[in-house]
């Protein structure tokens, strides 16, 4: 007698998916950027790993650049916006709050490049900018100056993570670095007469130290530079 081909179970009596909801999605996008990168989180991916299909993500997120600006909303409840109410001169505060979210973006590299176009909107994203508002506020910025100063800081501490992070993904890029040192330092006095004379000062520094000062030469002509309209 031939075995018997056991019934196919009921979907019924299968246990119920979890209901989809947007922090779910979310949740899950974020694992696997951290485990496979960004450039695998597709919204085909994301269905396959919640087990539905793409047509139901896209009740939650409109599309790719939309799910990868909620990874990054999400990234930024990382970082320390504490400096802004501590003591100290409000510019260092400042460039401590941009330090953070330079760091948040230094650790999840695949995400800086996205960074540069992502849009987020939720609430980790406006009280990053209320905080730098607020100190450039406290510095007396004029309104104007701060409402596009807060821009400016803020691309500016995104593509030198963006640019880290394209560096660190390079073999050669160590190599590359030291090559670079020496032409500067190998330029002739007679050809090359600035650069020779500044030599070493024109590498110093610590990449932490160079963007903190990047960051108050950013503010103080913030401050000091009268916003023109005009053409």
């Amino acid at each position: 007698m031939a075995p018997r081909t056991p019934a196919p179970r009921s979907r019924r009596e299968r246990p119920a998916k979890p209901a989809l909801t947007y922090d779910g999605i979310v949740a899950t996008a974020v694992r696997l950027m951290e485990t496979e990168g960004l450039q695998r989180v597709t919204m085909r991916r994301l269905a396959q790993e919640l087990d539905t299909g793409p047509a139901s993500l896209y009740v939650y997120v409109a599309n790719t650049a939309e799910l990868h600006a909620a990874i990054l909303e999400e990234m930024l409840g990382s970082v320390d916006l504490s400096p802004a109410t501590a003591q100290g001169d409000w510019r260092d505060r400042l460039a401590a709050v941009l330090g953070s979210y330079t760091h948040v973006l230094f650790q999840h590299p695949s995400l800086a490049n996205s960074a540069l176009v992502a849009r987020p909107t939720g609430p980790n994203y406006l009280a990053l900018v209320e905080t730098i508002l607020a100190l450039l506020h406290e510095g007396e910025v004029p309104d104007a100056q701060a409402a596009w100063g807060v821009d400016v800081l803020l691309q500016v501490a995104t593509a030198t993570a963006a640019e880290q992070s394209t560096r660190d993904r390079e073999i050669a890029a160590e190599d590359e670095q030291r090559a670079f040192v020496a032409a500067l330092r190998g330029v002739s006095a007679e050809t090359h007469p600035r650069i020779a004379a500044l030599g070493d000062e024109l590498v110093s520094g610590t990449p932490e130290q160079r963007l903190a000062w990047v960051f108050r030469a950013l503010v103080n002509g913030t401050r000091t530079t009268p916003r023109t309209d005009s053409l």
